[in-house]
């Protein structure tokens, strides 16, 4: 499932993601404070290009927590709130399910990207 939903992901919605991520990675990389947050950003690109089979898991400190509300506030909130919309249009057919369930593991991670890694 891992290779062909990745290949119907990235048609069908996975590629409008990642380039969100991307643009967002490129508007934090403008400045040399915001580096740190845009190379955050690519990282989380490569996977919701291609998310089937990978796994995010969470975790970090106080510094992650700081990242993370100054993240909410600039861009975490329009990219959460795109998965958000595309999964819940995809959760209308029970083919578009799995797909749906992908949109929000990245809107969970849009909201909270700092101290997630993925495996």
């Amino acid at each position: 499932m891992g290779c062909l939903g990745n290949i119907i992901w990235f048609v069908f919605g996975g590629f409008i993601s990642g380039l969100s991520w991307l643009l967002a990675g490129c508007l934090w990389c403008i400045t040399i404070i915001g580096i740190p947050v845009g190379m955050q950003c690519f990282k989380f690109a490569s996977l919701c290009f291609f998310p089937f089979g990978k796994e995010v898991i969470y975790g970090g400190g106080a510094g992650s927590l700081l990242l993370n509300i100054i993240w909410l506030l600039l861009t975490g909130i329009p990219l959460a709130i795109q998965s958000a919309v595309f999964g819940v249009i995809l959760c209308i057919t029970i083919i578009g399910i799995p797909f749906a369930l992908q949109h929000f593991k990245i809107a969970k991670l849009a909201l909270m990207p700092f101290g997630a890694t993925i495996k």
